[in-house]
């Protein structure tokens, strides 16, 4: 196997970013079949809220074991292996036309989501990376998730203006199939160090999970995955519902934003466009500042932004902003966290690490958005559900703090 390249753009990054463009434009698009197949079947918003909930959770389960089928069988098998499941769930779910069926093969698309999603990819393209790029090339594929976000809504929208939404799910698994045909170009590199290499999973994992700062950073990514996942699943109906009219003569009907719904799903592109720079950012900073300080302003300026749209009354520009201002921070948690995992535990079996700290962030996204869906069946409104999502916010923000940012073994010595 070749060693880390000093090369910044290397074919696993690239072939990995491409794969994580597709796996994630398909995820984020999820929210904008809400109202259609609520409305076809006659369902409460809870059904399909469930079915993505599972999903999410099936996701963080998943992300652990394709971590280890990774560090055991090879990457490229592990990435196969869950994009063969993951077209399998959206073909078996287009044919689905009861709520228990798009909640059980939730289970398949989740899993095939954390076999070509963060936990496989960031784990192989760190250790492709070498040390001086590691922290930017971790932040590049955590953008091209918000790059899959950017499209996969509003088109996943525009396919539902001329066709069924069980033919876009199998669009959508054809897709997963065609990208891939690329894999054979992302060849695994050298794991670890030699000293790593010397070490059982089970030992490192052990240390870890003695380690105090591992609990903190479990901790501390539940609230990552509470927010994503809610707006994901939820915002385009919330603002399809609860915003003010769109202005016929302004700019946004001018650029053919003509409905509240069309809103929703360019507000779930527009969170994704502001990501890149966000995560970018995120990811340079990550190589020259503290990263779990860099994580608690994070968490911070999203507990901000988040009170601030929901106290004042929504309309199309404060839509905008918010999704701007919320996107700029929305996945630059992704590179630190993964970077921390990695600076402290070493990369030999940062998959399967970083697996188990992402299963935080997946139960976070089970409960944002099975919680989104019951308390609107209960009380018509997503208002109390975001503050929780605020109040999980702040407790992200000073979780960090006492995380002890140094490689395990110098701290043991």
């Amino acid at each position: 196997m070749s060693r880390a390249s000093t090369s910044l753009f290397t074919p696993v990054l690239i072939v990995g970013s491409a794969i994580i463009i597709v796996s994630f434009a398909i995820r984020a698009s999820f929210g904008v079949f809400q109202i259609p197949i609520a409305e076809e079947f006659g369902w409460l918003r809870t059904e399909f809220s469930l079915a993505i909930a599972i999903q999410n959770l099936a996701w963080g389960v998943g992300q652990p074991i394709f971590g280890a089928i990774a560090e055991k069988i090879g990457d490229r098998k592990a990435v196969l292996m869950g994009g063969l499941i993951y077209a399998a769930g959206l073909v078996l779910t287009a044919f689905s036309t009861t709520p228990i069926e798009h909640q059980l093969y939730a289970w398949l698309v989740g899993f095939g989501i954390a076999g070509t999603g963060f936990g496989v990819i960031l784990a192989v393209v760190g250790r492709a990376s070498s040390d001086e790029n590691r922290s930017m090339s971790l932040a590049i594929v955590s953008a091209a998730g918000s790059g899959g976000q950017i499209f996969g809504a509003p088109v996943a929208e525009w396919m539902l203006g001329f066709m069924t939404w069980q033919t876009v799910f199998l669009w959508f698994a054809a897709g997963i199939l065609a990208i891939l045909l690329f894999l054979p170009l992302m060849r695994a590199p050298e794991m670890a160090s030699k000293a790593e290499l010397e070490e059982s999973m089970g030992t490192v994992l052990k240390r870890a999970f003695r380690d105090p700062s591992y609990t903190l950073i479990f901790l501390g990514f539940f609230s990552c995955g509470y927010q994503v996942a809610f707006l994901t699943a939820h915002f385009p109906a919330f603002i399809t519902e609860v915003c003010g009219p769109i202005d016929p003569g302004g700019m946004l009907h001018g650029m053919g934003i003509t409905t509240t719904s069309a809103l929703g799903a360019v507000a779930i592109s527009l969170i994704g466009l502001a990501n890149i720079g966000g995560t970018l950012l995120a990811g340079w900073l990550g190589k020259y500042y503290s990263k779990k300080l860099l994580l608690a302003a994070i968490y911070t300026g999203r507990t901000i932004v988040a009170a601030l749209f929901i106290l004042f009354p929504m309309t199309p520009m404060t839509v905008i902003v918010f999704s701007l201002a919320m996107g700029s921070l929305w996945l630059a948690t992704i590179p630190l966290t993964s970077g921390l995992v990695a600076h402290i535990y070493g990369l030999r079996y940062m998959g399967t690490l970083y697996g188990f700290i992402f299963l935080s962030h997946q139960l976070g996204s089970f409960l944002g958005v099975w919680l989104g869906g019951r308390m609107y069946d209960l009380y018509g409104s997503y208002e109390a559900v975001w503050w929780i999502g605020v109040a999980v916010g702040a407790f992200s923000a000073v979780v960090h703090l006492p995380i002890r940012e140094r490689p395990l073994t110098a701290q043991t010595a």
